[in-house]
């Protein structure tokens, strides 16, 4: 509202729900009563009467005190003229004014008593003067009291007819009393011109365009709230300053700008003002000044509008100041966990102003309840959306896809964006077949032809190695050489790519050489799982004596940098491969990290790593030997395709769960690993005693040699031999 005391600084005024509005209706019906009631007031008979009196009183005393100044100047030999300019006094002599000429005639005692006189005249000409202004003073002081005393009788019963409507809100009634002593020494504003002529007011707003005068006795509602007495939540999807805090519009007139409290607008700290406000992290750190200005908005818990880019104006302007509101709201962010993390280790106030954190999981149990609530959402979407309804076959397939978007048999994704957008398609796809209820079939080819879609480069790669570009065998067997499979993310989407592993042996001590990271390929966590892989063949096959072996691992036709250690466990099996001289199965790939006791570990992805390579033993023809090697933790994550599946258990593809290095070398080699016994060695003919063996007889030529490859001396030879 204004503030009469100093426009510059609107004033805020809180109601309860629902009452803003009343009260600007109020205001406004109030602003039409006086503008009918006041100018009748000054219209009527006895007013103009009344004012009539005064000025002529005024007119009679004026005309006493020039009477009696003329018969004072005469008596003295002067007259009193009256110009444009004003009263002038002219000498008389015989009757007849004194010219200049005639002046200048007269003798020097004439001159002089002339001009004594002539002073005596003007001092009292001053003094009439002065009692006339002052008579006119007093006219004119009456004139005005008499008008605050109409305006008054006028104003009085309309004010306070709403007055009592306020009777409880003490800054409302404050404001009524502002705007009655306003109304009262603005009359004028009100008064209509002579002959139905427009007033000031009228004349203001004819001139300037968009400053209507009567704006001052309006009321602003910024922002009402429901009478339900609910807290709002306001969701600001574009989290500028000025949506956040409001902005004072302008209107431009002959190249100049105006405004007022009317032109004042909410921003949506207004709006949430008493409830909550949710923004997006990203959005709000993008916008200029506007994560600034939200920090100090909170901590002074006050809104003040203002403009976010007056500091770097080079001159000031004046502009409107409105009271700061005070401000009661929670303001709940929304972002990646990462960003949350970024916020609270170099930002010292976040964790002052933000101080609980919630974060949603991507997932929840597969139990009956959500999975209930799973299809009621979905029942929810096809009526809302005008979708076919789904069969019961048709929801069943939804929560699997739901499983296996989250890699686990007993959780269901909660991307709820994703599932609805297959239900979407499929719904689609049960119109072009005529079906009048969504089939698990609809379903089912919704998913393959977003699959479809992003999987170019997927068969692409598939083409590569069926026609033998990329090398990846499927059948035989092989000394040192090992089918891993690497994971390709293209966005949404995700896919196994076989690729071929191979290890050589020999005799160093350079230990085990990574071409990848030798070649600054591989990542840190690759790195970290093949420098694994020392401590494993240490402690498990050279107790006894010094590991004195250098092993090259390489991935063979990868050109892109290699990271993670799902493939440490095919990297050990060629090692231990080429160390025993055991073939390896080519039917089989290996996935899986393992860390220095030999244990297999899980991994990601395990879905996609195994349809990678089913692909590619499909394409060259399922024998029945062909299968993968997964850690034993990841069988909960198993949601394989249809087709897989169905291979599994025509016995075409096989998928082994396995716990140790042990178990898995046996599969791929088909001798048994062998357990150590209470002595310290292997079983005669196991792997691990062929792999132990190989690695005893390196260290024992080792210490036949030198660092660089000649015979060490022998005590007990002769000097030719050495």
């Amino acid at each position: 509202m204004n503030n009469f005391a100093d426009p510059q600084c609107p004033r805020a005024i809180r109601l309860p729900p629902g009452r803003a509005r009343i009260f600007q209706t109020d205001c406004e019906r109030l602003l039409d009563e006086l503008k009918v009631g006041v100018p009748r007031a000054f219209e009527s008979e006895a007013y103009e009467q009344h004012r009539r009196t005064i000025l002529e009183e005024l007119q009679k005393q004026t005309s006493t005190e020039l009477e009696g100044l003329q018969g004072r100047a005469e008596a003295l030999g002067f007259g009193l003229v009256k110009t444009a300019s004003g009263f002038v006094i002219v000498p008389i002599l015989r009757g007849k004014p004194l010219k200049p000429e005639g002046f200048d005639a007269l003798d020097e005692e004439s001159k002089r008593q002339v001009n004594l006189k002539s002073e005596e005249v003007q001092k009292d000409l001053a003094a009439t003067l002065r009692r006339i202004r002052e008579l006119e003073r007093e006219a004119k002081n009456r004139l005005d009291a008499f008008d605050r005393e109409v305006a008054t009788s006028a104003v009085d019963h309309l004010i306070e007819d709403v007055k009592e409507r306020y009777g409880d809100h003490r800054e409302v009634q404050a404001h009524f009393e502002a705007m009655r002593e306003d109304v009262i020494a603005n009359v004028d504003l009100f008064r209509r011109g002579q002959e139905g002529a427009p007033g000031p007011a009228e004349l203001v707003a004819m001139m300037q365009p968009g400053r209507d005068p009567f704006d001052r006795y309006r009321v602003n509602v910024l922002i009402e709230q429901a009478r339900d007495g609910g807290a709002p939540v306001v969701v600001e999807s574009h989290p500028t300053c000025q949506n956040l805090l409001g902005r004072i519009e302008h209107q431009v007139h002959m190249g100049a700008l105006y405004t007022n409290f009317m032109m004042a607008r909410a921003g949506a700290l207004h709006q949430a003002n008493g409830g909550f406000l949710v923004l997006e992290a990203l959005e709000l750190l993008k916008q200029f000044l506007a994560w600034d200005t939200l920090k100090r908005t909170l901590k002074n818990r006050r809104i003040k509008i203002e403009e976010p880019g007056e500091q770097f104006r080079l001159f000031s302007t004046v502009t409107l100041e409105p009271e700061p509101i005070p401000l009661d709201v929670k303001v709940v962010l929304i972002g990646s966990p990462w960003l949350y993390y970024l916020l609270h280790a170099y930002e010292p106030e976040f964790r002052e102003l933000f101080k609980v954190q919630v974060e949603f999981s991507e997932y929840v149990a597969r139990t009956p309840e959500n999975i209930l609530a799973f299809a009621r959402l979905l029942a929810t979407c096809c009526r809302e959306e005008g979708l076919r309804p789904f069969e019961r076959s048709a929801v069943a397939k939804l929560v699997e896809h739901s499983s296996r978007l989250v890699e686990d048999q007993e959780r269901l994704a909660t991307t709820f964006s994703d599932l609805l957008d297959v239900a979407r398609e499929a719904s689609f796809w049960a119109g072009q077949n005529e079906h009048n209820r969504v089939t698990a079939g609809d379903v089912q080819r919704a998913i393959e032809a977003k699959i479809r879609r992003s999987n170019r480069l997927e068969e692409r790669l598939q083409e590569l190695i069926t026609e033998g570009t990329l090398l990846v065998d499927t059948a035989g067997a092989v000394v040192g050489q090992v089918n891993g499979i690497a994971v390709i993310p293209l966005g949404e989407y995700h896919f196994g790519k076989p690729s071929r592993i191979t290890a050589r042996t020999f005799l160093g001590r350079g230990g085990i050489i990574d071409v990848a990271r030798e070649a600054r390929m591989g990542g840190k966590i690759h790195s970290k799982g093949v420098l694994i892989l020392s401590g494993y063949l240490g402690g498990r096959y050279v107790q006894q004596v010094p590991l004195t072996l250098s092993a090259s691992i390489a991935f063979e036709q990868l050109y892109e940098e290699v990271e993670g250690d799902s493939a440490s466990s095919a990297e050990l099996y060629a090692i231990l491969s080429s160390l025993s001289g055991l073939p390896i199965s080519q039917g089989l790939a290996v996935t899986g990290s393992v860390n220095q006791q030999g244990e297999v570990q899980a991994i990601g992805a395990v879905n996609a790593k195994i349809e990678g390579f089913f692909d590619v033993c499909r394409a060259r023809g399922l024998t029945g030997e062909q299968g993968v090697l997964i850690p034993a933790s990841n069988v909960r994550h198993l949601m394989l395709r249809e087709d897989v599946v169905e291979a599994v258990a025509a016995r075409q593809f096989r998928v082994f769960p396995i716990h140790t290095i042990d178990e898995g070398i046996a599969l791929l080699t088909g001798l048994e690993a062998g357990e150590r016994g209470p002595d310290g060695t292997f079983p005669e003919g196991s792997l691990n005693a062929l792999v132990q063996e190989r690695l005893r007889k390196m260290a024992e030529q080792a210490r036949a040699y030198g660092v660089e490859g000649r015979l060490a001396p022998q005590p007990d030879r002769d000097d030719e031999l050495q």
